[in-house]
């Protein structure tokens, strides 16, 4: 698994067709969820890129404070089903939690996780905060990784 972070304008056209098509495979089709996935968002992200054998398997984006919530944060994780039992989400959480450490020097992050992914979540240190809300209709929970909690 090779993973690669680009922002929108170096995302090439191919690649930004092959994140909206993960993302609506897994999202709308695979989730039976019809939402907007594309929120003007994209652009002030920075896009983590996980490829095996040249072909995206699993993808994140990743903000900094301020562009998404207060906290840095991590949005759209995403890994192709058939790719899951590899453990790449794993490997995909780690990478955007380092690109955050590393290029915006922040330990707090703060998700919007699905629900049922919690425990996946609590293995990287995230915590949920508050109560469960509904968010495209999939129930979905606050959580936060901070640099108290990871000591």
């Amino acid at each position: 698994m090779e993973f690669i972070v680009k922002t929108f304008e170096k995302l090439s056209t191919n690649e930004l067709y092959d994140v909206l098509q993960l993302r609506s495979e897994v999202f709308v089709v695979e989730q039976d969820c019809v939402y907007q996935d594309i929120d003007r968002k994209d652009q002030k992200a920075y896009h983590v890129l996980g490829y095996k054998n040249q072909k995206l398997v699993a993808y994140s984006r990743v903000f900094d404070s301020g562009d998404y919530f207060a906290l840095p944060s991590i949005g759209r994780i995403v890994v192709k089903e058939q790719e899951r039992k590899h453990k790449y989400g794993h490997k995909l959480v780690e990478k955007s939690i380092q690109f955050i450490e590393q290029n915006f020097k922040e330990k707090d992050i703060l998700i919007s996780a699905q629900q049922y992914l919690v425990k996946f979540y609590n293995s990287h240190n995230f915590h949920q905060q508050g109560k469960m809300y509904l968010e495209d209709g999939i129930p979905h929970v606050k959580m936060l990784r901070t640099s108290a909690q990871n000591q």
